[in-house]
């Protein structure tokens, strides 16, 4: 799908889309619990279609009505062989592995060759560890447990996914479980976002310094609950507030732990001049940052390592599609740098949205600037699909 989109300024006001991140863990704890639970604000996107099928698969019993979802759960440790749809959602996939551990029947998880070429040492050395199965293909990863609790050491600068997933898991297993983190430890918010979910359940974990401590034994209680607006997505019409436009974007909460609330300071610094800005705890952030330093003042980005295992490499499809707008980005191991041109052009050719739904967004903010067309804007599917609707229905001015 190609869109369309105008040099023009916005106005008006939008409803930030639910929070995904928030989405997942509370959909994951309903399943678990023993009891049914209601879920407001899920969206129907691809990631959210993926948790869906997944507890379907482990057991669980759901239907929709609207944005609301009732959640009857199951017990993952009685599920029968069972095949695990995760798409192309890299946290449904983390999340849910280590729950496949919990039972000795084999569980395949399918997904787009993508999701499945992403990092999963964490997991495999742990099957390896206790002799688990964990056979990874191009198409599918089967695995089966069942996994023992215990003591856990996993690098704190991964994706906090993989101590999210254990985090979800451990409380079913007997005895006392403990995740240690080996610094540093990146998107610390997101693991306190999992904390914070597990806590709304009845489940219990503490933080402390770098270790998790999991008691064992726990039983998750049913609830009802509704999914606070998505600072990630939300950021892109904040990013349009940046350049000029003057869109008011309500549902967010302002005291929250989703860690992309950052968003609001940063546009700041963008706006004063050329900052170093160290993304390690929010590198979704990173496309939205770069298209808004192309047409601000530009920035170094630092700790960028983790861009390249995104659902496309978001340095250099970033710094592809900014190089048809005149923009010159140079991109490192674990660095990128935006310079600001001295003026944007209109690019001659469509900016390409790499299969990737944040690079499109993105790229949909710079061409704010200077008009021009977007191929496979289809991408924002995965978590925000009725994004152009929402954009295209602002006044211009």
């Amino acid at each position: 799908m190609n869109i369309s989109i105008p040099k023009t300024l916005y106005r008006g006001t939008v409803t930030a889309p639910p929070s995904k991140s928030a989405a997942h863990r509370m959909l994951i704890c309903a399943g678990l619990a023993e009891g049914t639970s209601v879920i407001h604000g899920i969206s129907q996107s691809e990631d959210m279609k993926a948790t869906l099928d997944c507890l379907s698969a482990m057991g669980a019993v759901w239907h929709r009505e609207g944005n609301t979802v009732t959640v009857t759960g199951a017990d993952p440790r009685k599920r029968g062989e069972a095949t695990f749809p995760c798409r192309e959602s890299g946290s449904t996939l983390r999340f849910f592995l280590p729950l496949c551990l919990l039972s000795e029947r084999e569980a395949v998880m399918t997904g787009s060759t993508t999701l499945l070429s992403r990092p999963l040492d964490v997991y495999e050395q742990i099957c390896l560890s206790q002799g688990l199965l964990f056979d990874r293909g191009e198409d599918r990863l089967t695995v089966g447990g069942p996994l023992c609790g215990g003591h856990f050491r996993v690098a704190g600068d991964i994706s906090s996914q993989f101590i999210s997933g254990l985090m979800f898991t451990l409380p079913l297993l007997e005895g006392y479980s403990v995740i240690e983190l080996i610094p540093p430890v990146m998107s610390g918010s997101y693991i306190a976002m999992t904390a914070q979910a597990l806590g709304a359940f009845g489940i219990r974990v503490e933080l402390t310094d770098n270790r998790i401590l999991i008691p064992g034994g726990q039983r998750y209680e049913p609830r009802e609950l509704t999914v606070e607006g998505d600072w990630s997505n939300a950021a892109f019409f904040l990013a349009l507030n940046a350049l000029g436009s003057e869109i008011e974007v309500e549902g967010l909460l302002r005291e929250t732990l989703q860690g992309d609330a950052v968003i609001r300071r940063l546009l700041g610094r963008l706006g004063r001049g050329c900052p170093t800005i160290d993304v390690g705890d929010c590198p979704d952030l990173a496309p939205v940052l770069m298209a808004s330093a192309a047409a601000l003042n530009g920035v170094t980005l630092t700790n960028t390592d983790r861009l390249k295992i995104k659902e496309s490499d978001r340095g250099a499809a970033m710094a592809e599609e900014l190089a048809k707008c005149g923009v010159s980005v140079t991109v490192g191991d674990n660095l990128i740098t935006v310079e600001a041109p001295g003026e944007l052009k209109t690019p001659d050719v469509p900016l390409s949205g790499h299969n990737d739904h944040r690079i499109v967004m993105a790229c949909a903010v710079l061409l704010t600037r200077v008009g021009g067309t977007i191929e496979g804007a289809e991408a924002v599917n995965k978590s925000f699909p009725d994004f152009f609707e929402v954009l295209h229905a602002l006044e211009r001015f």
